[in-house]
């Protein structure tokens, strides 16, 4: 009798965690993100293949982002939908290990690719003399392979139950990371690990870009006007500006809410830190549909079922000194910056 009555707390506790209305909600809303997820990816993956003028390396790396965001509105959100509508998990110990993994893979890759698109856009510009030589072909097909490795590499060790394991998080309420029995768990590694540094790479690479770009500019400035200057400025920034906001929108919040809320005191802010998660999977078509032409064409394109019209040239050759990069900047920094 004690043990039913524990079960029932325990049941109660959860229900005034996770209310219905709230649960159903975040239901709605993640089948809504899946649909325009797989959508926008499945355009975004179609208009590269169909455009050669779009596969730059950033482009490279962009098709990588994008194969891994529609792998997670495929695998991952359609069961997230299930358990918000039934309140717990009905799928079985299998999936509970699938899922996850394929969650926190997901997301390796995502932040990895951005941080390693960052790289590129600042080595394009810094040192452009190095770019053919660090970016060929296959090199971009080693980095990007790397990128997948580490994120799903980094999981085996979770796999095995030697850091940690995968299971139904009772204070949760969900599949995730549990700590093993020797009271080991690496969910608060990864995701700082997982956050802070991408996010700094991030900072520190467009950190240098505008010094770079700043630099050259005063030394051409007297070929230029002022108006231009700022023009040109202003679009570096907003850009710039749109990516960060959006890094830091979708994924600061879950990272800060598993490491100082471990004991769910506060449950909408675990679910809201989940749904910003699946947001980023299908937010980064709309920032290029709304901020780069030539992505807004060649998506126009591939609903229509047309091969390179209407597309702009676009040089893919980097410029050999910092100076000649600053007109190069404002083809490829603003129109192929990376996607968040």
């Amino acid at each position: 009798m004690d043990t039913m009555d524990t079960v029932r707390r325990s049941q109660f506790s959860e229900l005034v965690r996770y209310s219905r209305p709230m649960l159903t909600a975040a239901g709605v809303f993640t089948i809504i993100i899946m649909v325009v997820g797989v959508l926008g990816n499945m355009l975004t993956i179609g208009a590269l293949l169909r455009h050669s003028k779009l596969r730059t390396v950033a482009a490279a790396f962009i098709a990588s982002l994008c194969i891994s965001d529609l792998l997670f509105c495929f695998l991952v959100l359609p069961f997230s939908a299930s358990q918000f509508f039934h309140g717990t998990w009905i799928h079985g110990q299998v999936l509970c290990t699938m899922v996850p993994t394929m969650r926190y893979g997901s997301v390796g890759v995502s932040l990895l690719s951005i941080a390693s698109i960052s790289i590129n856009r600042y080595i394009l510009i810094a040192w452009p003399h190095l770019y053919q030589s660090i970016y060929t072909k296959w090199k971009v097909v080693i980095y990007i392979g790397i990128i997948w490795f580490i994120s799903y590499g980094s999981q085996v060790p979770i796999l095995l139950g030697k850091w940690g394991t995968y299971g139904m998080d009772e204070k949760l309420g969900t599949c995730s990371i549990k700590r093993d029995a020797q009271g080991r768990s690496a969910k608060v590694a990864l995701f700082v690990l997982g956050f802070a540094l991408p996010c700094m790479v991030i900072v520190v690479c467009y950190a240098r870009i505008f010094w770079v770009v700043r630099k050259s500019h005063r030394k051409l400035q007297q070929h230029n006007t002022g108006n231009k200057y700022k023009r040109s400025e202003m679009k570096i920034t907003k850009m710039v500006l749109v990516i960060f906001i959006c890094f830091i929108v979708c994924y600061l919040p879950i990272t800060l809410v598993k490491i100082f809320d471990e004991d769910v005191k506060h449950a909408p802010l675990h679910v809201l830190g989940y749904l910003l998660i699946y947001l980023s999977s299908c937010v980064n078509p709309v920032v290029y549909v709304t901020m780069n032409r030539q992505y807004r064409l060649a998506y126009l394109d591939t609903l229509r079922c047309r091969y390179n019209s209407n597309l702009d040239s676009q040089q893919t050759q980097p410029p050999q000194s910092k100076n000649a990069s600053v007109s190069y900047l404002k083809n490829m920094v603003i129109q192929t910056s990376p996607k968040v």
